[in-house]
């Protein structure tokens, strides 16, 4: 096994078990690893500190294992399949009667960084941000099979758009194992068509699901605008909760399609529900004050730091046409996805919008991912999803 060797002082974020070794942070390599490999880590005093996938960039080793005699072999990916599995079943989300729609493997939130795993009812989509984890996909695959039982029947590896262009994998999104079409899984009770041969993410945004599930508690009788709706999961949320009416808007016609289906899937032939396929931006300058209910669940703004400054424009901008427009008394859910933007920075921008619009604002709720999407204590850049539940009046 290669060996990786750091410049003195830092191998401190290590030993703070911080699953990342930056490119900066290393003094000199052992051997010529490939792009992928596991290698071993050393301190510049040549002491062992931890073991993971090389790669080329930024970061350039994500930390496996922390323990010099575990090797990265089947019997590692199954215990760490295990332990997800079982996190999952403990806290009520896997084997729910009502649910069977959730993450089982949240990168470093699980201690698997590069590697993501979302079950829909008897499939699982597993997507690699790493090379290492692309390298190892048919190994991960067999360890899944083996941990999940009858409990999924296929495996679609989706990774064409997440993995590092620079490695020159050339990916094949594809069945590693079975190769079923049906796409339908449950939330909550609730039926979705699943997309993971060309949907965003895996498919679904499974990461909103209980912020669904507490839209539908403020739902009752009021007016709903869902931007960004993407395949529709707030809307039919919405409906299940009593909603007056229901407004679906997103700029993809093949998002308005699938949240179509998910209407039709649930609430078949209910007049309630419309959808537009439209500029978000341009949907809320026409539109008029008969919303009391807004969701903005935008796409990520900043894809990294270099972003920010434009991202938070972007929000500022975003929520300000949404307090100008929401009806007296209304409820805004309102999102950022994007990592590089930090809490503070997106309450900020929300702060910032809603002094600009001149309402008066209260914060009801402060949402973030759930809870199969864990955030490693050692890693919390893992917290990317923000929100909040604002009441405006």
């Amino acid at each position: 096994m290669y060996k990786v060797y750091l410049k003195s002082g830092k191998e401190e974020s290590l030993k703070r078990f911080h699953p990342w070794v930056f490119s900066g942070a290393i003094a000199h390599f052992d051997g010529e690893p490939e792009e992928g490999e596991v290698v071993e880590i050393y301190t510049s005093k040549k002491e062992f500190i931890a073991k993971g996938h090389f790669q080329i960039g930024s970061i350039a080793v994500r930390v496996l294992s922390f323990h010099q005699d575990e090797a990265i072999d089947s019997d590692f990916w199954k215990r760490k399949l295990s332990i997800a599995y079982e996190m999952r079943r403990s806290i009520g989300i896997a084997e729910n009667p009502t649910n069977n729609t959730y993450r089982l493997v949240h990168g470093e939130g699980d201690n698997l960084p590069g590697l993501i795993i979302d079950i829909y009812a008897r499939t699982a989509v597993m997507q690699a941000h790493s090379a290492g984890m692309h390298l190892d996909r048919m190994e991960i695959a067999n360890a899944l099979s083996e941990v999940m039982g009858d409990k999924i029947e296929n495996i679609y590896y989706k990774s064409d758009t997440t993995l590092p262009f620079k490695a020159d994998l050339y990916p094949e999104n594809g069945f590693l194992k079975g190769g079923s079409t049906d796409n339908v899984a449950m939330e909550y009770g609730l039926k979705f068509h699943i997309d993971w041969l060309k949907g965003q993410k895996t498919g679904f945004f499974v990461d909103q699901r209980e912020n669904r599930s507490l839209l539908e508690r403020y739902a009752n009788g009021r007016s709903i605008l869902n931007m960004f709706c993407y395949t529709g999961g707030f809307s039919v949320y919405g409906m299940r909760g009593n909603a007056k009416l229901v407004h679906s808007v997103d700029s993809s016609a093949k998002a308005i399609d699938l949240t179509n289906k998910n209407i039709e899937l649930n609430f078949p032939g209910d007049a309630r529900h419309a959808a537009f396929a439209e500029d978000a931006f341009k949907y809320l300058d026409r539109m008029g004050d008969q919303y009391d209910l807004i969701v903005l669940d935008p796409p990520a703004f900043a894809k990294h730091r270099d972003a920010l400054r434009n991202a938070l424009q972007g929000y500022r901008k975003l929520n300000v046409k949404a307090f100008e427009k929401i009806k007296p008394g209304g409820i805004l859910f309102t999102f950022s996805c994007s990592q590089a933007v930090s809490k503070e920075n997106f309450r900020t921008a929300v702060f910032t919008a809603a002094a600009m619009s001149g309402r008066s604002v209260r914060i009801l709720h402060q949402l973030t991912q759930p809870a199969d999407h864990p955030v490693s204590i050692y890693h919390p850049e893992g917290e990317y999803l923000k929100g909040l539940v604002l009441y405006v009046e």
